[in-house]
């Protein structure tokens, strides 16, 4: 560490050698020629490269929220760069966000329990971005959980899981989430078919007891939160439904929920029959379920339901009656239904089909109106005739999957399973345009907002679900591969493999990073998960202890770089809740919270409240400290639990100082103290010489460091009143303490500088 004599002149000579930096790259040897000679590059890998790379501090154009599998956490990365930003915690706990180790995040957890049983899994699928008149607005994220059927609502805000909602009739699902046009409504379809009922019902019982369905979340955009008391469901046919796609523009007020296993066929390989896949494979198509849900939503409102399991169900009976359900055959065994940008058609695929249907929606609204159905399925609800719904099939490919478009109309991206391949089509003129390989079994493709109304183009995600070969090998258990297509040209180019190395990713959803408006700090003293203020904030100079209802409750504040309180004393056996407060106003200075044997880290961004609430049992002495590299002195943020034993009194006896000090030693922190300030002084002129204001994060970073130099001032009085008093010891540590100050302030005030230097600041005359 730097002797803080010499700071001084460290400052000074700092700011000359900032502008240094920028020679090295005339340092640097040998040219392009030699770089690609060297490590076996071609002109075109280059070309890949260069549409990929983004210059240091350089922002990507589009962010891109991916399912994290069995992970239960959401993955965001940027494209072009393919830059993984962050994890968001969502089912699962996650330690480096403290989501599921402080007491707020919690009670987010816990709204996932099922029939009282705490869930810490979550098999994420299928992310959806709240949407306004067609178009993602960047304001939610809404993520399902296949495993055990839930839906979490997550604030874009501040990337943080606010809500989870557990469906009460549902054993599985992996149709969900699909917002509607206007995200009036979350759309989550069931899998597997179960019979409504909690208790043991016969496999014998299938045709009778097990159900399908597709749930309407009802979504409050004041409140950022699920409704559940204004949501319904609608009952299916013991059909496996998949996945789902709310219709837009001419197809708006009408949702479609794709399936499988229509033959309704129960397994038993363990008794010598064929397994599912045999009897699930079986037809040659299967059926797209067309729900009417706004008149669903009307029937809900005038009580045409029955409750099951708390919900509001419109059973199928009352459904086929008032005419809100349809089935449409499809191709055998598909996994995706896509309405395109226009809302005219939407495109299914079959897994075992090598075709791709465009169903018109006119001619099916049509086919309707006109009551002209082809039959009813086993349950009465009326079939459309498949030839008379489609607009054109086109052969793409073996085993296609899934649809996204492209800004360019008419053009749609599938993906090929078995083939390995993304094939590119015109589902106007009903024609092939192009094909490329990938690597290896494409599930989920995803296109710029291409769900969306206005899809952007311009790139393509193929969201592999083997890597075999394309990575340095990592033990049995493979990465995923994410590869990034340009589709901006006639022909697609492989730009990019991405090895995601969290879980198994299955669907993502890209927005323009333009239209996220996230927050850089939080009001002092928020509660992020209720997005109110914390009944426990804490201001500095305002820490204290107090207990109330048998709990000490300890109000404390992080700061670089200490915490307060440093020491807390608790006997064995009481219950102990620890309120800190992160008071920093600077961009990115996030504070942790880290205790010995309580398995717990906190993450307090600056402005945030958190707590932690646990039983002092075994009497001892437990370190505590900050787990974010925070400031120079990081190591110093640190501080001391100390539980004695039950019946033994807090001891009064002073603290033991490791060493004294002198006037002498106070005279030269001074002296240093001094120096230091003239340097800052002449970079905070510097910088109100500029043009300062017009920069954002500058003035943002001259607030924090007007902060610093304030708690300096203070530390400063208390260093100078000791004096007076002779007491030199805690004079020549106050100086210190006045000093460390000055030192964030200057770090602040040089990150300041150099910002103004890389963006063209100029001299305000």
């Amino acid at each position: 560490m730097m002797k803080k004599k010499s700071f001084a002149k460290f400052l000074t000579t700092a700011t000359v050698s900032l502008g240094l930096a920028g020679m090295a790259a005339s340092a640097w040897a040998g040219s392009l020629e030699d770089v690609m000679k060297a490590r076996g590059l071609t002109q075109k890998d280059l070309l890949a490269a260069a549409k990929t790379y983004t210059p240091t501090g350089g922002r990507d154009e589009f962010v891109v929220f991916s399912s994290g599998g069995q992970s239960g956490q959401v993955i965001v990365y940027g494209i072009p760069s393919m830059r993984i930003l962050k994890y968001i915690g969502v089912f699962t706990p996650e330690p480096w966000q403290g989501y599921g180790f402080d007491d707020e995040s919690k009670a987010v957890l816990a709204q996932g329990k099922i029939k009282g049983k705490t869930i810490n899994f979550g098999d994420t699928h299928h992310p959806a971005i709240s949407e306004t008149n067609g178009s993602t607005d960047g304001q939610y994220l809404f993520i399902n959980d296949k495993a055990n059927p839930r839906l979490a609502v997550i604030d874009l805000k501040d990337f943080e899981t606010k809500q989870i909602v557990v469906n009460p009739i549902m054993k599985s699902e992996h149709g969900g989430a699909f917002a509607s046009p206007n995200t009036d409504y979350i759309m989550e379809a069931s899998q597997y078919p179960a019979p409504f009922e909690n208790g043991y019902v016969p496999l014998s019982k299938f045709n009778e007891k097990y159900r399908g369905l597709v749930s309407y979340w009802k979504f409050n955009r004041k409140e950022g939160r699920i409704d559940p008391t204004k949501s319904f469901s609608v009952e299916l046919p013991p059909y496996s439904q998949d996945l789902s796609d709310f219709g837009k523009g001419p197809s708006d007020g009408w949702s479609f929920t794709n399936s499988f296993c229509t033959e309704r066929y129960v397994g038993g390989i363990e008794k010598g029959r064929p397994p599912f896949e045999a009897g699930c494979s079986q037809k040659d198509t299967d059926f797209v379920h067309m729900i009417n849900w706004k008149k669903a939503a009307e029937l809900f409102a005038a009580g045409k339901t029955k409750k099951v399991n708390g919900m509001d169900v419109i059973m199928m009976d009352t459904a086929i009656k008032e005419g809100i359900l349809f089935l449409i055959p499809e191709p055998k065994s598909p996994h995706g239904v896509d309405v395109t940008p226009d809302g005219k058609y939407f495109i299914v695929a079959g897994k075992l089909d090598t075709h791709a249907s465009v169903y018109d929606f006119a001619k099916i609204k049509a086919l309707i109106d006109a009551k002209d159905f082809a039959g009813k399925d086993p349950y009465g609800i009326p079939i459309l005739d498949l030839k008379k719904s489609l607009h054109t099939q086109v052969q793409v490919g073996l085993g296609p999957l899934h649809n996204q478009y492209d800004s360019k109309k008419c053009i749609v991206y599938t993906s090929i399973y078995v083939d390995s391949q993304i094939t590119k089509w015109d589902y106007c003129e009903g024609k092939v345009l192009d094909k490329i390989n990938i690597h290896y079994n494409v599930g989920h493709l995803m296109s710029m907002e291409g769900d969306t109304a206005n899809p952007k183009g311009k790139y393509l995600v193929s969201l592999n679900k083997l890597a075999i070969d394309r990575f340095n090998p990592v033990g049995p258990l493979h990465p995923q591969n994410h590869q990034l297509i340009d589709i901006s040209g006639d022909k697609m180019q492989l730009l990019y493999d991405m090895p995601i190395p969290l879980g198994e990713p299955h669907y993502a959803v890209a927005i323009q990073a333009s239209k996220l408006k996230p927050k850089v700090r939080y009001k002092l003293g928020w509660d992020s998960r209720t997005d109110k203020k914390s009944p426990y904030r804490t201001r500095p100079g305002r820490e204290k202890i107090v207990k109330k209802d048998g709990v000490t409750h300890v109000y404390g504040t992080l700061i670089r770089s200490h915490i307060t309180p440093e020491i807390i004393e608790v006997e064995e056996g009481e219950t102990v809740s620890l309120h800190f407060t992160n008071v920093e106003r600077a961009e990115d200075e996030t504070h942790g919270f880290a205790i010995n044997n309580f398995d717990v880290n906190l993450s307090v961004e600056p402005g945030k409240t958190v707590s932690f609430t646990f039983k002092a049992d075994k009497p001892g002495v437990y370190p505590y400290y900050c787990t974010e590299f925070c400031s120079a002195l990081h190591l110093e943020m640190q501080g001391y639990l100390l539980v004695r034993p039950k019946g033994v009194k807090a001891s009064d006896a002073a603290v033991s100082e490791g060493q004294t000090y002198t006037k002498a030693d106070y005279d030269k922190q001074l002296k240093n103290n001094i120096a230091t300030q003239g340097v800052i002084d002449s970079v905070v002129g510097y910088i109100t010489s500029r043009n300062f204001k017009s920069f954002k994060p500058v003035v943002a970073l001259v607030e924090d460091a007007t902060d610093q130099l304030n708690f300096a001032a203070d530390a400063k009085k208390k260093s100078e009143a000791f004096a007076a008093k002779k007491d030199y010891n805690n004079a020549t540590l106050w100086a210190q303490q006045w000093f460390q100050y000055q030192v964030k302030a200057a770090d602040i005030g040089l990150r300041a500088k150099t910002y103004l230097d890389e963006h063209g600041a100029v001299v305000v005359k």
